[in-house]
């Protein structure tokens, strides 16, 4: 639409300051006068007088007639259209603000072509990094102007996350989040239809679609190189689920970084996640006089192994130092403050956020990104020099 487009009103002219205050004035006189009738009429009908009658709920036609523009003029405004002159953007504003009008997002969706919304697929679950990716998200997106639409999973198979994008997509998103921790949600994101702008979140296959994630590879080595600045002589590793590829990432950057350094990695303990496993594990852990240095794939696996440490008399970092992953905010309350790897999940949501969105915005394919958040490693008192 040419930028002339709101002149054909030619009340469009006026100053804005004045627009607004006659606009809000006139609103507020017809306000008063509909309640001073109203009043009248429940004192003649007796008895209704102190109930006010629900107003009715404005519409477009009524912000043009107050602004004094045309309905497409309003129409423009309120679909951010660049052709409209700042004073009558104020003017109608002021009088949709007055009015307490709220524009349609069905109607909106359909001049725009956009419904300004977004779907995120997650898994159903209380861990803390999916979780506080979620989050991340929501507020990354409500910050930038959109709704979010949540499908959560009881499992991230191949079916399951399908299933959730095609409901996503029946529901008009402009775009999806799929946070796909496991191998099999990996898996399914790769064989999404192109119509639809996709972004992995937490880990993926690179090079099949955009991601975003920690560099898992690079908080492992750090966790693990701390230990030997430290002269320990071998890390033990308590790994996560077998299926979930962030754990694996851990294992790899573990490993690495010992055979690096000349040492033969010792045998992984797996655990689910849970404290109750890494306890278990930690029990075991705490038998053995050789383990001096233990670092942990997450922060409640490493409270786990905390607990059974401590029961068994072992002394925390005096015999064994226990380096996490995640840093929960109950890290820094553990006995001892626990040393980890810190992932920025706030980060995380704002770039997966910025990245959907500039695939949204995009005329021609784009070849797979991978956006990758640098950890930080979070020295506290649960790691010290082995004992002499």
């Amino acid at each position: 639409m040419s930028a002339s487009g709101d002149s054909t009103d030619a009340s469009e002219t006026a100053t804005a300051g004045g627009v607004e205050a006659a606009a809000s004035d006139a609103a507020t006189r017809g306000v008063q006068a509909a309640r001073a009738s109203d009043r009248g009429a429940g004192a003649a009908g007796g008895g209704d007088a102190a109930r006010e009658p629900r107003r009715r709920t404005a519409v477009m036609a009524d912000v043009a007639r107050l602004a004094g523009v045309s309905h497409q003029t309003v129409s423009r405004v309120i679909n951010d259209n660049a052709h409209v002159r700042p004073e009558t953007r104020r003017k109608v504003l002021a009088a949709m603000r007055t009015l307490d009008y709220r524009p349609n997002p069905a109607a909106r969706a359909l001049v725009t072509g956009r419904s300004r919304t977004l779907g995120v697929v997650s898994v159903d679950t209380t861990l803390y990094g999916p979780a506080s990716t979620l989050f991340a998200i929501e507020q990354a997106a409500h910050a930038a102007g959109y709704f979010i639409i949540i499908v959560s999973l009881l499992t991230m198979d191949r079916a399951a996350v399908l299933g959730a994008v095609d409901r996503l997509r029946v529901q008009g998103v402009d775009g999806i989040l799929v946070i796909t921790p496991q191998e099999g949600a990996a898996q399914a994101v790769v064989n999404l239809p192109a119509s639809v702008p996709v972004v992995a979140v937490e880990a993926g296959r690179p090079g099949s679609v955009p991601v975003v994630a920690v560099d898992q590879l690079a908080g492992a080595a750090s966790a693990t190189q701390l230990l030997l600045d430290l002269g320990h002589r071998n890390v033990w590793h308590v790994a996560g689920p077998r299926d979930f590829l962030e754990a694996q990432q851990r294992v790899e950057g573990w490993r690495a970084t010992l055979t690096a350094a000349g040492i033969e990695p010792p045998p992984v303990f797996s655990g689910d996640w849970s404290p109750r496993s890494g306890y278990q594990v930690g029990r075991r852990l705490a038998q053995d006089p050789d383990v001096t240095a233990v670092f942990v794939a997450n922060d409640q696996m490493a409270l786990g192994v905390l607990r059974a440490l401590h029961e068994r008399g072992r002394s925390i970092p005096g015999e064994i130092s226990i380096v996490g992953f995640d840093d929960i905010p109950e890290a820094q309350y553990f006995t001892p403050p626990l040393t980890t790897v810190r992932q920025d999940f706030g980060e995380m949501g704002r770039s997966s956020l910025r990245l959907l969105l500039e695939l949204m915005q995009s005329e021609r394919a784009q070849p797979p990104v991978q956006v990758t958040i640098a950890p930080e490693l979070v020295v506290r008192r649960s790691t010290a020099p082995p004992p002499p």
